[in-house]
């Protein structure tokens, strides 16, 4: 290959893996359970990580029922900031970041955090390998909201 199909082909790969974050979020958005789990490779894995707790899944099976279970808090994420490193040889890794908010509670915020994601090519697709999901924040459930401020009685003005 020549230095130009190299960087051809390293703009088509960055392209196609910044793709794979953005299907997730449409996945996730839509319900899409079969469609999120065809972004992994067939013994990828997903985990997330909170205020020392851990869970996740590896394989397709558990991916599927990991997501069943997860997705009924109504998530509708945002993504972004999506940084891609090419290892070579089908290989790359990225980080990217999110903002939560939830479709069960007027679209309030419930979480941020960012994903550790390794990828690979399989068959000449790229797929997650391990996405791995840190929550800076993550309420299943919005807080409630302030109450609102009262106002003070205005006096009245005498004549």
């Amino acid at each position: 290959m020549t230095d130009r199909d190299d960087q051809l082909q390293a703009l088509l790969d960055r392209e196609a893996i910044r793709d794979l974050p953005l299907r997730y979020c449409d996945c996730v958005w839509r319900d899409d359970i079969d469609g999120i789990v065809k972004l992994f490779a067939k013994d990828g894995e997903f985990s997330m990580g909170h205020q020392g707790t851990e869970s996740g899944a590896k394989g397709h099976s558990a991916l599927r029922k990991f997501y069943r279970q997860g997705l009924k808090i109504g998530p509708r994420p945002f993504i972004h900031n999506h940084v891609i490193t090419l290892d070579g040889a089908g290989r790359a890794s990225g980080r990217c970041y999110l903002d939560l908010h939830s479709a069960n509670h007027n679209m309030q915020f419930i979480g941020a955090g960012h994903y550790a994601d390794a990828y690979v090519k399989v068959k000449g697709e790229w797929k997650f390998l391990r996405r791995q999901f840190t929550a800076v924040r993550f309420d299943e459930q919005p807080p409630a909201p302030l109450p609102k401020p009262r106002r003070a009685s205005t006096p009245k003005l005498g004549r």
